[in-house]
């Protein structure tokens, strides 16, 4: 294989396995960081005690009291307070812990075991579930007719079914990719550096490669983060949500940090090993005594 052939094959290879290398990062994310179920349940127990989500579920459960509690013009103000004091008072509690465990998982269950069934229509939660481990917990607590409290079969939507078609595929190619993406991006790249005519060359073009593949992939975090708190509903907590999509792409933020810094010891290396060849080529080469007559060849 002549050199030309050589370079052009690594520079080929090298360029696919930065490609591959934060793509491979965010499916792997998406597969294990969010389709685990512990680890879920690892990333959002935190936010129960999170001040801004709390804040967005006391202002939520506080309006829909209201909607069903009638009152008098003038006493809305001092009962809405009062409604509000007391929820907020609730999400303090052991009680709205397990509530917010249950619910999120339940949530969680739900959207995956859809996204990998072939069924159709939305994607529902019943509370009934959630209502009974908070009715037992609260029970145990010994509140004043908390056995009273009655369990009855909600569903909420939390998925649209017109969506669970789009992320299904998308799900499954995300799942393959997830295993595939991280081996072909190593491969590529212990390939590109194996072929290259010069390897050191190679090894700083991968080195620089991953590390601007990271960089992007931080900035794509940071963007997609912007777009979704914009395109949140006019109702929802941007700072709860925010909250929430720091948990979720923590992980993933973690990676792309890594990835940087891996690319960038593997780019000085290279560097630090090419000027410590050419600081020993010359060391090696004799000095000329200066008493010593040169010779000069004369026409």
């Amino acid at each position: 294989m002549s050199p030309r052939v050589r370079s052009a094959l690594s520079a080929v290879l090298i360029v696919l396995a930065c490609l591959l290398a934060p793509f491979g990062a965010l499916s792997t994310w998406a597969t294990y960081g969010l389709g685990d179920a512990r680890r879920y349940e690892a990333t959002m127990a935190p936010l129960a005690a999170d001040a801004d989500v709390r804040d967005a579920i006391a202002a939520g459960v506080t309006d829909g009291i209201l909607r069903e509690v009638h009152v008098r013009p003038r006493l809305q103000g001092p009962v809405n307070h009062y409604v509000r004091d007391a929820v907020r008072s609730f999400t303090e509690t052991e009680a709205y812990r397990t509530a917010w465990q249950a619910a999120n998982l339940a949530a969680h269950d739900a959207v995956m075991r859809a996204l990998r069934d072939d069924r159709e229509g939305p994607v529902t939660v019943d509370l009934a579930p959630v209502t009974e481990r908070v009715k037992r917990q609260l029970t145990h607590n010994h509140m004043p007719l908390a056995n009273r409290i009655p369990v009855e079969h909600t569903e909420v939507t939390v998925l649209e079914a017109e969506d669970l078609s789009r992320l299904r595929k998308g799900f499954h190619v995300v799942e393959v990719a997830g295993f595939w993406l991280p081996i072909a991006a190593v491969v590529f790249a212990s390939g590109g550096v194996l072929v290259a005519v010069c390897r050191r060359r190679a090894l700083l073009a991968t080195g620089l490669g991953t590390a601007l593949g990271a960089a992007l992939l931080g900035v794509a975090i940071a963007v997609g983060r912007r777009l979704t708190l914009a395109d949140l509903p006019p109702d929802v907590s941007r700072t709860a949500a925010g909250a929430v999509y720091d948990a979720l792409t923590e992980t993933l933020r973690l990676v792309s940090w890594l990835l940087l810094a891996l690319g960038v010891t593997v780019a000085l290396t290279a560097v630090l090993t090419g000027a410590y060849g050419r600081y020993r080529r010359a060391s090696e080469v004799p000095a000329q005594d200066p008493a010593e007559p040169s010779t000069q060849v004369r026409a």
